[in-house]
């Protein structure tokens, strides 16, 4: 029987929650053109979306909120980041965005240019989508674990390094302006990253003069896999995994909605001065000023802390144990998932749970609307929705190898309880789960589909 870690934390304040009837759940399903996103957060019930953002703050970050230096340039509060930064990352230099895409699309717009290519182990959306929408070619290196749900290897989220020297040597250095990893990896299951690896992507990356930029979205989780999995760190401190990391790269996006556990903010950071001069341009044209970057200073103050608190022991021992509970659970009623489970959510096998609807009729977008019918369960389709995209050649439809439906779990905010009741939910659902139909896009955008398509449910 698994068990449910106790939350390191007391409760000080609520937030009142409401299961509306399900007739009300298909009638706002219908207005949202059976999109999630579209939906009011008031007509759900558990929302397991996203966990970027949704967290709750700690009494110290609510705190720091109130030291806000609110300056337009060079503010008390950017300074207190500025230092956090240099203790936790060690770069250079630092730019803060108002949250990680922004952070992307600066580095895209200073380097990349058409028909260049950004290898990673996988991209996530917005990084595909900034990279694509400068016209150039995200491609995705990963072990090939990472494709099995059922196989437990410890680091799924590793960098093929064959692959990696293969494509390096096939493309040509001279045609990447840079090379990225993903930690932990959220487009495969929240897999993390060795150390390791990572050393060794940063060595190929070196050799080739090829800068490399980490996606830093769940650092303090991978430091703590890292701890935990990987021989020789269970007696080093989060913080010395997370510096380790860091002194291999050339720089980070960071949002920190995720492991900075605050509700908006980002970075881009470098350790190349002239890097550093073009960003800080881009930044002021379409952000902000360098010491804000379209941030109020409350939220420098808030990250400061965040970053500190995300990498604290207790806290990610009771993230991961939280994560884990709601797999065993899933695991045990016989929901097939991404095995082992990652740090920030759990991630559903929707092409193995529902077998008879073929990818091109988007079987976790079915899934994630019948948990939503079911029990007001907000989530998200990681698969043909979100990734599949057009041959450039010959115009055929080229879908991911899986069909995820991320149950991705905000930190500090759920208990044991809205985790059973999600079991539930799935349990009902899997006793008709032949009878599931999947949908049809009516009208879509070109890139980040996902956010804003309209879908019209196919009857057989």
């Amino acid at each position: 029987m698994p068990t449910h870690p106790p939350e390191p934390f007391r409760i000080k304040m609520v937030e009142p929650i409401k299961l509306i009837p399900r007739e009300q759940r298909h009638s706002a399903l219908i207005g949202a053109g059976y999109n999630l996103f579209r939906m009011n957060a008031e007509d759900i019930f558990i929302d397991l979306l996203t966990d970027s953002g949704t967290g709750a703050m700690s009494q110290e970050q609510w705190s720091a909120l109130m030291l806000g230096d609110e300056s337009y340039a060079g503010s008390r509060s950017f300074n207190r980041l500025a230092r956090t930064m240099e203790e936790i990352f060690g770069f250079k230099y630092f730019i803060p965005t108002h949250q990680g895409r922004a952070a992307e699309n600066i580095l895209c717009a200073i380097l990349l240019k058409e028909g260049q290519s950004i290898p990673s182990n996988t991209h996530f959306d917005t990084t595909d989508a900034n990279i694509r929408a400068r016209k150039g070619r995200p491609v995705n290196l990963v072990v090939d674990s990472a494709y099995d749900p059922t196989d437990k290897s410890p680091f799924k989220g590793n960098m093929d390094l064959v692959k990696l020297e293969n494509f390096i040597s096939q493309t040509g250095a001279a045609k990447i302006p840079f090379g990225m990893l993903t930690i932990t990896n959220n487009a495969g299951g929240g897999q993390p990253v060795s150390l390791n690896n990572i050393k060794s992507v940063s060595a190929i990356y070196r050799k080739h003069n090829i800068p490399f930029f980490i996606d830093a979205c769940r650092y303090a989780e991978n430091s703590y896999f890292i701890k935990l999995r990987e021989p020789g760190y269970l007696d080093i401190s989060t913080r010395e995994i997370a510096r380790e990391i860091f002194a291999l790269a050339d720089g980070a996006t960071m949002s920190a909605k995720k492991d900075g556990n605050v509700n908006i903010g980002g970075f881009l950071a470098m350790n190349d001065g002239d890097l550093f001069l073009r960003a800080g341009n881009e930044l002021i044209l379409r952000e902000g000023f360098l010491t804000y970057g379209g941030l109020a200073g409350r939220d420098l103050d808030a990250i400061a802390v965040g970053l500190k608190e995300s990498l604290e022991e207790e806290y990610l021992s009771y993230r991961l144990a939280q994560t884990e509970y709601l797999a065993n659970k899933l695991n045990e009623i016989g929901i097939p998932i991404m095995n082992p489970p990652g740090g920030h959510a759990v991630y559903i096998d929707a092409k193995a749970f529902l077998p008879h609807i073929p990818q091109h009729q988007y079987p976790a977008q079915a899934l994630s609307i019948e948990l939503y019918l079911e029990g007001g369960i907000r989530s998200v389709e990681i698969g043909s929705v979100m990734f599949a995209y057009p041959d450039p050649e010959t115009k055929d439809m080229i879908y991911p190898s899986l069909e995820l439906v991320r149950l991705a779990i905000p930190r500090r905010v759920y208990t044991q309880s809205h985790l059973d009741f999600v079991v539930e939910t799935l349990t009902k659902i899997a006793t008709r789960k032949d009878n599931i139909h999947g949908l049809k896009i009516i009208e879509a955008p070109e890139l980040l589909r996902h956010f804003t398509a309209w879908f019209k449910p196919l009857e057989s």
